[in-house]
Order: C-alpha cells, then sequence, then structure tokens
C-alpha cells in the first residue's frame, strides 16, 4: 500500500484563493516600497554556511538549516570529529551551505560584493522565502516569506521616521488599523547595562527584560540574579520597572535614570528626533509607542529597534521588526557602512486580515465566464470570441472537453463562475452567443461586443 503523502512540519501548501490573499499583501507592500524610491533585488534562497553562522547568536545559530554537502559525504566527514562526537566539527565537514535564515545578512553580503556596482544611499526591498528550524505554532513556520527594505550608506535619522511612515501606508492601505510601531534604542539598553554594572552583561540583561511584559517584574529580577546581575544594580532599575504613560513622559523617565550614561543620552537624543518628527507628520492609521523593553536583534542593531504589534483585539506575535545596524556590512569585511531596515511578517499579517475579514471580496480574480464546449466545430468558433475577451481583460476559458451539459453547468457553479456563454449551430450561424448568468438564471443572445460589454 503506497504511503500517504505528506509535508514537513511547518511548511504549508497554498490553494488558489490562499494565494490570492497573499498575492494581495505583496502588492500592498510591493507598491508602498516602489512609492518609497526602494528597488527590488533577490539573493540565492541558499548562502555558504560561513556567511550565515555566527551573525544571530546561539539561538538562531541553531535554528539554520544545513545542506548536506552532494556525493558521499561521508568520505570527507572529519574523522576526528566523529571519535570524539563533536557535532558542530562533523557539521562543518559534512555541510557547506545553509538555507538563508533571514534577508538581512544575504542583503549585507550583497552589499559586500557588488559595492562597486551600487550607488549610495541605497534603498532595496527584498521579497523572498526564508527558513528557519524553529517549532511551528500559530504564525510560526519553518518556511515563510520575508518583505524586506533596507537604506545602507545613510546614518540619517530620517531614515527612521520614513520607515515609520511606510509601515504607517502598508498597513493603512490594508484597512488594518489599531496597529502599534514600538520602537527603542540600542543605546539606551546599553545606557541602562551601563548605568547599573552590567555592561558586560547587556546580553542577559535585556533578554531578561525583554520578558518583562510576560513573566513580571519579580520574576524578571530573579532572572537577573541568576545571571550574575548584582542586587544594588538591579535596585537602581525601579524606575525603569515604573515606566508608563506617553512616549514624552517615558523619555523624561530615561533622563533620570540615564543622566550619567552618554551613550544612553545619545540615545534618548535620537528617540526624541524621531518621536518629534512622528508627531509633525502624523500617522494615519498605526500609533507610535515606545518601549524600553525591547530588545531584539542585539548581535546587529546598533540604533533604533522596531517591533510591529497587531490590533490589541488580536492575539498574535509580532507582525514587522527592524532597526539600525552601523555596522553590518564589517563583518564581510566593509566597516563604516549604516543601514537601517525593516520587514513585515506576511504570514503573520495573512492572519490577522483573516482574523479580522479585512480581504476585500475582489480579491480572488475568478475566470468570469466559462464557455460551453458542445463539439470541435463550436469550441473553435468559442476560441476565436475568448481570443477575443483576453485581449480587452476579461479572464475567460473554454471547458476542455465535450461533456454532458450538466457537468459543465456544475463544474462552472463550484468554481463561482459568474457567466456562461453557449455555442450551438444557431449561434454560429448567426454570429451571435447565448450568455447566462448564474446568479439569475436570465439568458440573453449577444453579439460579440456586447458579450464584451455585459462581462466587463
Amino acid at each position: 500500500m503506497a504511503k500517504k503523502p505528506s509535508i514537513p512540519k511547518g511548511t504549508r501548501d497554498f490553494n488558489p484563493e490562499q494565494v490570492a490573499k497573499r498575492n494581495y499583501i505583496f502588492n500592498t507592500i510591493r507598491g508602498a516600497f516602489e512609492t518609497y524610491g526602494f528597488q527590488p533585488i533577490e539573493t540565492p534562497s541558499f548562502e555558504n554556511s560561513e556567511t550565515l553562522m555566527g551573525k544571530y547568536g546561539d539561538e538562531g545559530d541553531r535554528l539554520i538549516f544545513k545542506i548536506l554537502n552532494s556525493g558521499d559525504f561521508l568520505s570527507k566527514a572529519n574523522e576526528q570529529a566523529y571519535s570524539q562526537k563533536d557535532s558542530n566539527k562533523i557539521t562543518t565537514s559534512i555541510s557547506e551551505k545553509a538555507l538563508r535564515y533571514d534577508l538581512t545578512v544575504p542583503f549585507a553580503r550583497y552589499v559586500v560584493q557588488h559595492q562597486n556596482d551600487i550607488e549610495f544611499p541605497f534603498k532595496r526591498y527584498q521579497i523572498q522565502p526564508v527558513w528557519r528550524a524553529d517549532r511551528p505554532q500559530k504564525g510560526r513556520f519553518r518556511e515563510f516569506y520575508q518583505c524586506d527594505a533596507d537604506v545602507v550608506g545613510s546614518k540619517s535619522l530620517w531614515q527612521e521616521v520614513e520607515f515609520i511612515q511606510l509601515y504607517d501606508t502598508v498597513f493603512s492601505a490594508l484597512k488594518l488599523e489599531g496597529v502599534t510601531i514600538k520602537i527603542n534604542n540600542r543605546k539606551i539598553l546599553s545606557g541602562i547595562a551601563e548605568v547599573i554594572g552590567a555592561s558586560d552583561k547587556l546580553i542577559d540583561f535585556t533578554v531578561a527584560l525583554d520578558k518583562l511584559d510576560k513573566i513580571g517584574e519579580e520574576k524578571v529580577k530573579e532572572e537577573m540574579l541568576s545571571k550574575g546581575i548584582l542586587e544594588e544594580g538591579i535596585l537602581k532599575l525601579q524606575p525603569l520597572f515604573n515606566l508608563s504613560g506617553t512616549f514624552e513622559s517615558q523619555i523624561d523617565g530615561l533622563k533620570s535614570i540615564l543622566n550619567t550614561s552618554e551613550a544612553g543620552k545619545k540615545g534618548i537624543e535620537e528617540l526624541t528626533f524621531i518621536n518629534n518628527a512622528i508627531a509633525e507628520l502624523g500617522l494615519s492609521s498605526a500609533k507610535l509607542q515606545l518601549d524600553v523593553t525591547l530588545a531584539r536583534g542585539l548581535n546587529y542593531y546598533t540604533g533604533a529597534i522596531f517591533e510591529v504589534s497587531a490590533p490589541e483585539k488580536v492575539k498574535m506575535g509580532s507582525i514587522g521588526g527592524g532597526g539600525r545596524y552601523d555596522d553590518l556590512t564589517s563583518i564581510f569585511g566593509m566597516p563604516n557602512m549604516s543601514g537601517v531596515g525593516i520587514s513585515f511578517g506576511l504570514d503573520r499579517i495573512y492572519l490577522v486580515l483573516e482574523e479580522l475579514g479585512l480581504f476585500p471580496k475582489t480579491v480572488n480574480k475568478n475566470v468570469e465566464v466559462l464557455f460551453i464546449n458542445f463539439g470541435e466545430k463550436e469550441a473553435l468558433f468559442s476560441l476565436k470570441a475568448i481570443k477575443q475577451l483576453r485581449l480587452k481583460g476579461v479572464n475567460a476559458e473554454l471547458y476542455p472537453d465535450a461533456a454532458k451539459m450538466k457537468k459543465q453547468m456544475n463544474h462552472a457553479n463550484k468554481r463561482a463562475i459568474p457567466f456562461v456563454v453557449l455555442v450551438g449551430e444557431q449561434e454560429i450561424s448567426s454570429n451571435t452567443y447565448t450568455l447566462k448568468n448564474m446568479g439569475s438564471g436570465e439568458q440573453n443572445k449577444v453579439s460579440l461586443q456586447e458579450l464584451i460589454g455585459y462581462i466587463k
């Protein structure tokens, strides 16, 4: 007995309706990217392992899908690694390539490799799939699309301002109101760690702080203590735990906490500039919120950090994120190339739009008219009309077989095709078409021009 076919966990098939809805999101995002002056690029689905490894931290490295070397890869494996049961060395000796984990690191590689052909500042967008060996759950998949936009070659904070506007433009176009664009700054986090004497434990400190809204203040303090952060330092954090209110009031609170940290004061200055600009320019449907616990991408973000949350009534993780990276290209030998970028989480955006019923009814561009097939002569006559309809932008097709009429009509009903055309001997001799409205059941004999006008 043949084994039932299946697909790997964390991957999905998409039916025509789902693809149409995904394309609606893609096209909305792509249109906004191009309106803002971003240019498209594409990179390979897999990179050399050395390009990706070590760029995302230990956790990220574990989630990278490795590709086995072609041929008899075991014959070239590191025998000593086998004898010592060193999995890292074994992996290195049998796998030299990996599926891309995100689009940011491949983009940095692209910039360095093509630097002589790029006009800086360079604004690029990229819409391609990425792969992560993550545990699948709602809104989290092992294969998914990222929709990224980045600017490299400029340290101007106007780029951050534009990215906030770009988020607002896309979500407004998708009619997804109530989205929150959270912002923080790596310099703020570095400054806080400095003030409490934990600069050498920045990652441990920020990972714990990032859990504040999930596990609460006391559990966060316990985790910090377990990571070796001194109790007297944690006591200095008390004003941070109580930080709330408007963007401006939180900034005022940070000023008192970070008054001895130059890095922290620089972070406050940058956040203030961005907030003032957005307050002046305004947002259509999104809101900007300062979140001092936001700590994503610390292995490469150096300035602003973004994360986008769906409307509060939808239980969903982040639907976008990004930040400023002042030295990402230095990992490939090109220092002093500042960049900033954001990403849209297509799959989660899809789930949110679906849950809120925000996909337009017209998103599925269905076949508008099906010609019934009564035989070879009738089919050829029908195809001449179909050719003209298609030239006018009408989606039309001929049923391929001269099957029973009931079967062909049922086919049109099941596919929700609104019109069918019947062509027999009488229609051919009078050069007309019998058009049937599948909704009302009404039939009319029409000319080709009348047919085109009726359906369009």
